[in-house]
């Protein structure tokens, strides 16, 4: 028998799925915070997208219609939450793939994508599903592709500290609190990785990340194919 994979459900309980988007617009200003992400990202023509942990697919219908071109995924473990992006896209008519699927186990080949975004996703993985889940992000992503991440940062002044020591105990937001996202995000084999925005919210600060995938050396091959080239001159 399959095992189900264990997850927090949004706002932490299933019964609060259905109000997820309007609670979501009156906490963390969401169409602000997604845009700004959005536009970091400079989505181009033809270029492949996942938003890894989609939720109710506000992000993914967002990056579509910034960039009509863009082969955008969607993808999220729970499906009472992918139920509603459903709907979404098929009211738009929008051509965006949905499919039911782990963070921390992703279902797509390696380097798959030119841009992988987490929206408020991490805060709701333990610190090994969220450092698993970095890894994979980094695996899909082409060479020169980029991840794009907002959810709970480092609080900034004395009141966001006060708030974000609250709300550690709902979710795994303390990592967050500490300044470790971006350690994490490092460790996964990302550079650079930068903070580009925060913001202050009535649950606690919330920041915006870049990080980039290494470009992979053309013009110099690794000491390993040079030795063996050198060998069978030889």
């Amino acid at each position: 028998m399959k095992k189900t994979p264990r997850y927090i459900p949004a706002f932490h309980f299933h019964w609060l799925t259905r109000w997820y988007d309007p609670m979501m617009r009156y906490f963390f200003h969401e169409e602000a915070l997604k845009i700004a992400l959005i536009a970091q990202a400079h989505i181009q023509s033809g270029q492949v997208v996942l938003d890894m942990g989609c939720g109710t697919g506000t992000l993914t219908l967002l990056i579509k219609q910034t960039q009509p071109n863009a082969s955008v995924y969607g993808l999220d473990v729970d499906l009472q939450v992918l139920d509603i992006a459903r709907r979404k896209v098929e009211r738009t008519g929008e051509a965006i793939i949905l499919q039911q699927g782990t963070a921390t186990c992703l279902p797509y080949a390696d380097e798959s994508f030119d841009c992988v975004f987490a929206s408020l996703l991490l805060h709701h993985l333990t610190r090994e599903d969220k450092q698993q889940a970095l890894r994979e992000a980094f695996r899909v992503l082409k060479s020169g592709g980029e991840l794009h991440v907002v959810d709970f940062g480092k609080p900034h002044d004395s009141a966001m500290w006060l708030i974000s020591w609250i709300v550690r105990w709902f979710e795994e937001v303390h990592d967050h609190v500490l300044g470790l996202l971006p350690v994490f995000t490092a460790a996964a084999g990302f550079h650079p990785v930068e903070e580009t925005a925060c913001y202050r919210t009535l649950l606690g600060t919330i920041a915006l990340y870049r990080a980039g995938k290494p470009k992979r050396n053309l013009l110099f091959p690794s000491a390993a194919n040079c030795f063996s080239a050198f060998h069978r001159v030889i």
